[in-house]
């Protein structure tokens, strides 16, 4: 009958709207853990209050807001053709719910359920959805990967480009932009953005934006599990790599620091027997790693510098950057300077300047560009601010080693009081509570107030305070960004030195 057939159009139609609205958020969080599904199942089993929530309210401090990808279309897609598959299950249900018992209130009550249920179990059924897109995705990918590795290697052969390989836990992005800086002083570059260091992101700027003139094309390396950095140097087919540092990053992934050093070992593994690996001498788990390698190897770095192939001395650090002499035992000696701040920034310019001597650079085209290298986006650089208040933002990302070396350069900063807001380090696998407690004391040493982002997760850098002794009146735990420059805007004077360390993605809000 027609009102038994407008009823079931009403509840299905209802429901597919809602629930394909519902969809956009589980969507963006499946997006922000790179379409993986384990990853994201880890998430939903995270955050089941978010997860329960009839309706998700948008922030307004998002991030990192749903990017409408050609391949996130496509799974929109996918999913809303599920959606239809079960309405439609749903229908034949119903049909037969009503031919047996003839009852229109038992109908609708049945319709209103199974519709709920649908728009209820959306973040779970985004799953679904995914598996079905995956195959068609990796056909999609690897047809742009094939391409992008022909272009290459077709460049190698007839136009002799030469690609610049940087890997390592922590270090890479800025290593990548300092190097095309420098290099740039003698050779025609080209760079990837940001941190496009993903097949499909490499392959990206390789099919569209490299040209034949480019005479080195630097490509950042990352990887979240054994076998990535195979796959994106088979992409890129590099002759010279470098290993920046490695850490306790991706934990949660990696789960031990031997499967960290074995993936990001995999770059040099991947050189030509004519290759060059370059290694951060300094840091503990790489060394290993140079002393094992037999192709050609440059170390670099500051300590037990008899070692070494390149490396600074004379070392001044304050909050106008550095200045140090640079050795490279071939070439000599050269006074360089750069406005960076810290040491750890020191390690990353040695790190380019090694791969400038490989390439043919003098030392003074090395020096010169090290003179012109601006600070890295959310990298330790100095944001400006009209009301004196000196803002520092290492907001990208944060790790054990990276959160004591922003400490470190606010402790350079003579005039004014020292106050961090953080939402602490993240992706540290069983060592993200022990880390984030030891780092509540580092913050007691250097900081005169303290802002946490997010009570739940900056507890154990809270209790970290508590055990050091720190006055807890000057620790503020608010629940997100806005409310912590809301405490800033009252708490802060001119000179005073504010640091802004990590700014977890959406993926991670306590909101």
């Amino acid at each position: 009958m027609l009102y038994i057939f407008l009823i079931k159009f009403l509840v299905i139609f209802v429901t597919l709207y809602f629930s394909i609205i519902r969809s956009n958020y589980p969507i963006h969080m499946l997006q922000l853990e790179g379409y993986e599904n384990d990853e994201y199942l880890k998430w939903i089993s995270e955050n089941k209050d978010k997860v329960t929530k009839l309706w998700y309210k948008k922030q307004d401090e998002e991030k990192s807001p749903l990017v409408w990808t050609d391949r996130a279309k496509r799974l929109m897609k996918k999913h809303e053709l599920v959606n239809i598959i079960i309405v439609f299950i749903i229908c034949i249900v119903a049909d037969i719910i009503y031919l047996f018992f003839d009852n229109i209130a038992f109908l609708v009550i049945f319709l209103l359920i199974t519709g709920f249920l649908l728009y209820f179990y959306q973040y779970k059924l985004i799953v679904v959805s995914n598996k079905f897109a995956i195959p068609k995705e990796l056909e999609i990918n690897m047809g742009f990967y094939k391409q992008a590795q022909e272009k290459i290697r077709n460049y190698k052969e007839n136009y002799d480009l030469k690609v610049l390989g940087i890997t390592g836990s922590f270090g890479k992005t800025s290593v990548k932009f300092i190097s095309n800086t420098i290099l740039s002083e003698g050779l025609r570059v080209k760079n990837t953005p940001s941190s496009f260091n993903t097949p499909m992101g490499l392959s990206k700027i390789i099919n569209n934006e490299l040209e034949n003139t480019t005479e080195v094309f630097i490509a950042e390396l990352g990887a979240k599990k054994r076998g990535e950095i195979e796959e994106v140097a088979a992409l890129v087919q590099p002759n010279i790599g470098i290993i920046t540092a490695i850490g306790p990053t991706h934990m949660h992934l990696f789960k031990t620091i031997d499967n960290i050093q074995n993936t990001k070992y995999e770059l040099i593994e991947m050189l030509p027997e004519n290759g060059v690996a370059i290694f951060n001498y300094d840091n503990d788990y790489v060394k290993p790693l140079a002393d094992k390698t037999e192709i050609k190897t440059i170390r670099y770095g500051i300590k037990d510098v008899e070692k070494l192939d390149v490396y600074a001395t004379d070392i001044s650090v304050d909050e106008m950057g550095s200045k140090f002499i640079l050795h490279i035992r071939e070439l000599g000696e050269i006074e360089c300077e750069s406005k960076l701040l810290g040491v750890h920034n020191i390690s990353n310019l040695l790190a380019a300047a090694s791969s400038a001597y490989i390439l043919g650079l003098s030392l003074e085209q090395i020096a010169n560009g090290m003179k012109k290298v601006e600070p890295v986006e959310h990298r330790l650089n100095i944001v400006n601010s009209n009301s004196g208040v000196i803002v520092i933002d290492d907001a990208f990302n944060s790790n054990p080693i990276g959160f004591r070396a922003a400490l470190d350069v606010i402790s350079e900063f003579k005039d004014g009081r020292k106050i961090i807001i953080t939402p602490g380090m993240v992706e540290l696998g069983d060592m993200e509570e022990e880390e984030n407690y030891k780092i509540g004391f580092e913050i007691a040493k250097t900081c005169d107030f303290v802002i946490l982002v997010g009570k739940k997760r900056t507890a154990p850098i809270y209790r970290g305070l508590e055990d050091a002794k720190y006055n807890l009146e000057n620790v503020f735990r608010v629940n997100s960004l806005n409310e912590a420059t809301q405490v800033l805007g009252h708490l802060s004077a001119p000179k005073d030195v504010v640091l802004f360390e990590n700014d977890l993605p959406d993926n991670y809000s306590e909101q």
